[in-house]
């Protein structure tokens, strides 16, 4: 989602916005990472994870509509020296889908340290942000479509880009699972979503914000800082028909007005179709990629914006950035983010 709000409110909110979801091979392992509460606003207003929030990594088989696996993370309060007891639990099959179902317990472990179970490794704290774009470019690409207009690039310079993320931070979460898992082994085509959920007042949970493709919320709805559009609550498997025409509308109107499409109408529908319903495939133990060639996981140094935004444009739009502008931002190596 690249969901990175640069507002007052979204700072307050920040342990339950999500920034980015990626999805790539490790050292024999299929890696999840989750990234919120990202510094962009300037100061986050509260550090690390939400005590009594639910942070969630979903996963599709065969490209069924349900999640059929879940890996759920809670955290405890902050001890005196800022780190949070973590759990993560697994549930599968109907229980996958049900926020009532516990799960089983696979690993205990603290922020900012590695924890393993059962093959599984995780690392939850504060880390480097790899995301890159400059904003500057966003700000004409959402505001196109906003407006139903083309893209007007003749001011932009992409030989004079920067990276507005260079020195920010946020709260991670890697999820490590080896290839030797039952579920995830090589060849397992899945679609990968995540969400973040809040315990209620009478005993259940509200999801509040959620995760598939990247910069659907900047791109799409960036004015939605305060959770309330209704894509925040729902299921994937409800994307289309809830949104699917709007979205098309939209990229249509862009397409359009640019002329860079003979059926403009044709060319929003293959969008809408291809954004939703909004999950990550990618199929286990291949290379992971976020390109125009194709969409196969993610990983953080695809350039994602200048993907989501040359698609939803019809047209190329350079962002002037390259992998190489956040090389120091990641590791090949777990916990594959740099600890800030």
């Amino acid at each position: 989602m690249s969901h990175h709000l640069d507002t007052p409110l979204a700072a307050q909110n920040g342990q339950l916005f999500i920034d980015d979801l990626y999805v790539f091979p490790g050292e024999g392992s299929t890696v999840f990472v989750m990234d919120v509460n990202s510094d962009i606003t300037g100061v986050y207003a509260q550090p690390g994870f939400h005590p009594e929030a639910r942070y969630e990594f979903k996963v599709h088989f065969d490209g069924a509509a349900f999640e059929d696996l879940t890996y759920r993370l809670s955290f405890g309060e902050p001890g005196p020296d800022g780190q949070q007891a973590l759990r993560l639990h697994a549930l599968t099959g109907p229980d996958a889908r049900e926020d009532s179902a516990a799960g089983d317990l696979v690993l205990e472990g603290r922020t900012g340290q590695p924890a393993a179970g059962g093959g599984v490794r995780v690392w939850a704290g504060r880390a480097v942000d790899s995301f890159y774009i400059d904003l500057s470019l966003l700000a004409i690409v959402n505001g196109a479509v906003a407006k139903g207009i083309a893209a007007d690039l003749s001011k932009w310079r992409p030989e004079a880009a920067r990276n507005s993320f260079a020195g920010t931070t946020v709260e991670s979460i890697v999820l490590e699972v080896p290839h030797t898992d039952a579920r995830l082994r090589p060849g397992a085509r899945v679609g990968v979503w995540c969400a973040t959920k809040l315990a209620t007042d009478a005993g259940g949970w509200r999801q509040v914000n959620r995760a598939g493709y990247p910069m659907m919320w900047p791109i799409f709805w960036p004015g939605d800082t305060d959770f309330s559009n209704p894509a925040n609550t729902r299921h994937p498997s409800q994307d289309f028909a809830a949104d699917g025409g709007h979205i098309a509308g939209l990229v249509a109107a862009v397409a359009g007005a640019a002329g860079t499409s003979d059926d403009p109408r044709g060319y929003g529908e293959i969008v809408a179709r291809e954004l939703f319903p909004d999950v990550l495939p990618y199929v286990v133990g291949t290379p992971a990629t976020f390109s125009f060639a194709a969409r196969n996981g993610r990983t953080m140094a695809d350039n994602a914006p200048e993907v989501m935004m040359s698609l939803v444009t019809g047209t190329a739009v350079p962002s002037g950035l390259t992998q190489s502008v956040a090389g120091g931002q990641r590791s090949s190596a777990f916990p594959y983010v740099i600890p800030a």
